[in-house]
């Protein structure tokens, strides 16, 4: 069984997600599972949305095999409750698989079950949690951190990135890129991957560019030279170029390279795809010349990468 613990004005999405997740996985594999939303009083609680989900009481675990702590504005709260911090506490001494999303990290903290652990959050909590807890070993940057039998992840949709990564213990590799597909993702992120996105940190492009990086990022494994990228955006070359860095701070051919290392590292990371293959799906070509940008970019190549992301898998 499934439990998601929540409380009141917690994110929606925190819980809602994994529920999801867990729902495809199950009836894609044919076993489905026993979902329970689970709340220190029962009934209606309330998100911080102002929709609400109807709660068993916490008695109502039962067998449980897993237990999300969800996240939100009400988690310092509910990270001061003794008999919502005893439940979370008993579950892991039973040897229940126990996860946070996103601030739900607060609540993990609180128990005393990440110190001396890896984890986890949301980066804007990344100083006051960092001040907090300094017993935990916190990597801001990652998606999801699995450190033994205590799981968290960054924010709110990276909750789904923690849930299908159980799919795949649960259920196989196989269910969980079934589960994604299922649920419209682009792919499913590995642990390692950056919280932050190429075309987030550029600077805010105009509508017209924020279409063709889109359009972009779909034709990773095209020629996108500056001449085809201007004929996409219905420019000359001369006038897209100028245009392009003054709007997003950066030149056409460096924010098609960041755009292909992103998704090549998600690749190297998060599937069994040969390096020769991914190089060419991200418009690499050659795995050489991807080497050399990992190296610049990452400090290490594919191959390193791929190695680690493995490990912190099992």
């Amino acid at each position: 069984m499934i439990g998601v613990l929540l409380f009141p004005d917690f994110q929606l999405l925190d819980a809602a997600g994994p529920i999801s997740a867990f729902e495809v996985a199950g009836r894609l594999s044919g076993s489905p599972v026993t979902i329970r939303v689970l709340a220190e009083k029962p009934g209606e609680v309330r998100s911080s949305s102002g929709v609400a989900l109807m709660a068993r009481g916490l008695r109502a675990a039962g067998a449980l095999r897993t237990l999300i702590v969800a996240g939100g504005e009400g988690v310092r709260a509910a990270a001061a409750s003794p008999r919502l911090l005893a439940f979370v506490r008993s579950a892991a001494r039973r040897g229940v698989r126990v996860a946070s999303v996103c601030s739900g990290a607060y609540v993990l903290a609180e128990t005393g079950l990440l110190d001396g652990r890896r984890a986890t959050t949301h980066w804007r909590h990344t100083r006051h949690f960092c001040a907090t807890y300094p017993k935990v070993r916190l990597e801001p940057d990652q998606i999801y951190v699995r450190d033994g039998g205590i799981w968290s992840s960054a924010g709110i949709s990276a909750g789904i990135d923690l849930a299908l990564a159980m799919v795949v213990e649960d259920y196989g590799e196989e269910i969980a890129q079934a589960t994604a597909r299922q649920l419209v993702l682009y792919h499913r992120r590995s642990g390692g991957q950056s919280q932050f996105s190429a075309l987030l940190e550029l600077k805010p492009p105009s509508g017209r560019f924020a279409t063709l990086l889109a359009w972009a990022r779909e034709h990773l494994d095209r020629p996108l030279t500056v001449d085809r990228l201007a004929e996409q955006a219905g420019m000359s070359a001369r006038h897209f170029s100028r245009a392009f860095i003054a709007e997003t701070g950066t030149t056409p051919a460096k924010a098609v390279e960041r755009l292909r290392i992103e998704e090549a590292r998600a690749r190297v990371q998060s599937s069994s795809e040969s390096i020769e293959g991914v190089a060419r799906r991200t418009g690499f070509g050659d795995p050489e010349r991807m080497r050399r940008a990992f190296i610049r970019s990452f400090g290490q190549p594919p191959q390193a990468m791929r190695r680690a992301a493995r490990a912190s898998a099992v």
